[in-house]
């Protein structure tokens, strides 16, 4: 019998978790396969970023911190996975040699109304360096089954997408074609779209990402998989929004090639201070393809930081079926023209 059921989870808990240590090999190898960017994977270059020195992916913090609560909570729990992320706020880098804990505190809990097994618990976590600085903090509703429940099987789309449907819709609704193969921050318009890539997930990545970050049954396991809430073996959500993050890496490396082929020096990007409205719409299961999309909502001139300003964008994923299951609201600060 699992430790934490629905009923233990009790709002205004709080408790530690960690700490990890961020090794620079880690960092890297992360870095490397899903946000190949220079500050992220490179030294020297990243001396000359907008950071000054190499940091972690903001992804990799999340899947750390995801690691840390599965460790701690998670895997001694009846935890039937999340709908997505309220917010997460990237607040101070990440570099080779922190350690980090993250401060777990539940904020709320409600049973569903419509699947009485079940309750949603509400968490914000803190993310601490050595120093005690707050470097991340994420909120987010995870669900659990109810202790004396029968187990809930194979709903996992169903479950997912009643859950996300509490979140605010802020999908844009117009198209446009891009406007420059090489845009700088004034060159953007609101409401283009672009199409950054396609993946397939396959069993093994599914497992090996899960193995390192998420290891819930669901995730590692293709016959436990099989008895969960989603039916069958399925990918980590934190492994979907990385692979968001390698399709766009991947996208702005050829906008960068074109650039560089046709004499012109490409337009640079920053960190993103993080992002909010994070749903995982429906599973996304072992040889599924997801194809990403991402499409500017807004922008503003930065007060902080001469020489760049700040764009907001909505990103979306579909699967083969043409069925979303995947988006969120993210920002990132972009270069403007000298």
């Amino acid at each position: 019998m699992p430790r934490y059921a629905f009923e233990d989870l009790t709002p205004g808990t709080t408790q530690m978790l960690g700490p990890h240590t961020v090794t620079k090999d880690e960092l890297l190898a992360f870095a490397r396969e899903y946000d190949a960017q220079p500050f992220h994977v490179d030294e020297v270059a990243a001396k000359d970023s907008f950071i000054g020195t190499l940091i972690a992916s903001g992804w990799h913090t999340c899947s750390i911190n995801m690691r840390l609560i599965a460790d701690h909570l998670i895997l001694d729990s009846t935890s039937l996975g999340s709908p997505g992320i309220e917010e997460v706020k990237w607040i101070k880098p990440v570099r080779p040699g922190d350690t980090l804990r993250s401060r777990m505190t539940i904020l709320d809990s409600r049973p569903s109304k419509s699947r009485p097994s079940l309750g949603l618990v509400s968490f914000q976590f803190e993310m601490l360096n050595q120093t005690d600085e707050t470097v991340f903090t994420q909120k987010n509703w995870i669900m659990f089954g109810r202790r004396d429940a029968e187990p809930v099987k194979g709903a996992g789309p169903s479950a997912l997408a009643a859950a996300a449907s509490a979140m605010p819709d802020r999908t844009p609704k117009r198209e446009l074609p891009h406007i420059s193969s090489n845009p700088f921050f004034e060159d953007l318009v609101i409401g283009e779209t672009e199409e950054l890539g396609t993946y397939t997930f396959e069993a093994d990545d599914i497992i090996g990402f899960a193995k390192q970050f998420d290891p819930q049954r669901f995730h590692v396991d293709a016959e436990a998989a099989k008895d969960s809430l989603f039916g069958a073996l399925c990918a980590s959500g934190w492994h979907t929004a990385s692979i968001w993050m390698k399709q766009m890496v991947g996208y702005r490396s050829r906008i960068r090639e074109h650039a560089l082929a046709h004499g012109s020096r490409p337009a640079r990007l920053g960190p993103s201070p993080g992002f909010n409205n994070l749903k995982w719409l429906k599973p996304v299961y072992a040889g599924d393809t997801i194809t990403y999309r991402s499409t500017v909502t807004g922008k503003r001139v930065s007060n902080s930081r001469p020489g760049w300003g700040l764009v907001f964008h909505h990103n979306a994923a579909t699967n083969q079926h043409g069925e979303e299951v995947f988006s969120f609201d993210g920002m990132v600060f972009w270069e403007r023209r000298a």
